[in-house]
């Protein structure tokens, strides 16, 4: 496929492989689309949180996009909501732990997420629906392109319409110039629910 720009890209399936650099590509986008290291120091802890049920459980429900043989771009998805929440709530419980022995060694900006992951940020994220599968995406700033968007998003909704999935939600992060709901909209999703996060750098 070529983008936007004619530069050619592939969309396929995660490989055991690609772990790495998926965690990385998180870290690299994960405060609004920019590295999360201002926010938060600990890469590996983020990473896990974020990625390691999508990897590890459900690969086959993940998509990458390609360019020039490097991993630009990522679909993260779930087709197992309750095998999905029942990993989050062992998972949390051990990330909390192994991020509490950490804290004290965090700076400031770190010490100042965890808190708000505990005191806030539970509550601002939007219910999400029950037993329906769901997906994240992210994207480096350079491969950020309707034709890429596109691709990965078509990719997963063909798998799970493959898969007999009828419904599908995802969460999105909107802010200031950033393209928010009409993206989604042509691919006839609505919104269901909105919440102001406040979480600062």
């Amino acid at each position: 496929m070529a983008n936007d720009d004619h530069q050619a890209f592939l969309i396929r399936g995660y490989r055991r492989s690609d772990r790495e650099a998926v965690r990385k590509l998180c870290c690299d986008t994960g405060f609004l689309g920019d590295p999360i290291d201002p926010v938060y120091e600990d890469r590996e802890l983020f990473a896990d949180f974020l990625t390691t049920y999508y990897t590890d459980h459900e690969p086959e429900s993940c998509f990458l996009l390609e360019v020039d043989g490097e991993i630009r771009g990522y679909l993260l998805g779930s087709r197992k909501p309750l095998r999905n929440q029942l990993y989050a709530l062992y998972q949390n419980v051990w990330l909390f732990f192994r991020a509490l022995t950490r804290y004290f060694r965090y700076n400031a900006r770190s010490r100042r997420f965890i808190r708000w992951l505990l005191v806030h940020g539970w509550r601002e994220v939007p219910a999400a629906p029950r037993r329906t599968p769901h997906f994240h995406v992210n994207l480096l700033p350079d491969a950020r392109k309707v034709s890429t968007t596109r691709a990965l998003m078509s990719a997963y909704l063909s798998y799970l319409y493959r898969s007999g999935e009828k419904r599908v939600y995802g969460q999105i992060i909107t802010f200031e110039s950033r393209r928010g709901e009409k993206m989604f909209e042509r691919y006839g999703f609505k919104v269901l629910n909105r919440a102001e996060m406040r979480v600062r750098e």
